[in-house]
């Protein structure tokens, strides 16, 4: 089997996950500047066997587009002339941050670490990640 890797999208950076080959285990792999994020992603899937993009699609409190959004499209239509064997699912990402910094929270981790944002980013897409994979 290959990998499904999610994305929880940002304005400055994104949190990736991935499953292990067997579409398992999800678990945070990196954050990534934005501006970065396609070569990335093409050098990623240049040495790993990916077969669905995640990426998360942020709504407002009664099932609304965020403003981020706008963000967001645009990457998704260079992301798929780019990698067009690729498809990609949107995940609804309401409330992953908090989830990630409760997470945070619960298992200890520091209040210095707590407040790198990349890592809620990291978290953040492993939530989205195994939250497909719960669902599917």
């Amino acid at each position: 089997m290959s990998r499904i890797l999610a994305i929880d999208y940002g304005g400055k950076r994104c949190g990736i996950a991935v499953t292990d080959e067997s579409q398992i285990i999800a678990s945070g792999l990196t954050t990534v500047d934005t501006k970065d994020l396609l070569s990335w992603l093409k050098e990623y899937v240049s040495k790993e066997d990916v077969e669905l993009f995640i990426v998360g699609e942020p709504k407002r409190l009664h099932g609304e587009p965020s403003e981020s959004e706008k963000l967001i499209k645009p990457f998704l239509e260079k992301l798929n002339e780019m990698l067009p064997d690729i498809p990609i699912k949107r995940i609804d990402e309401r409330f992953t941050s908090k989830i990630a910094f409760d997470t945070m929270i619960a298992s200890g981790i520091s209040k210095k670490k707590r407040r790198n944002k990349a890592l809620v980013d990291q978290i953040s897409a492993t939530i989205i990640l195994q939250d497909y994979l719960y669902n599917r």
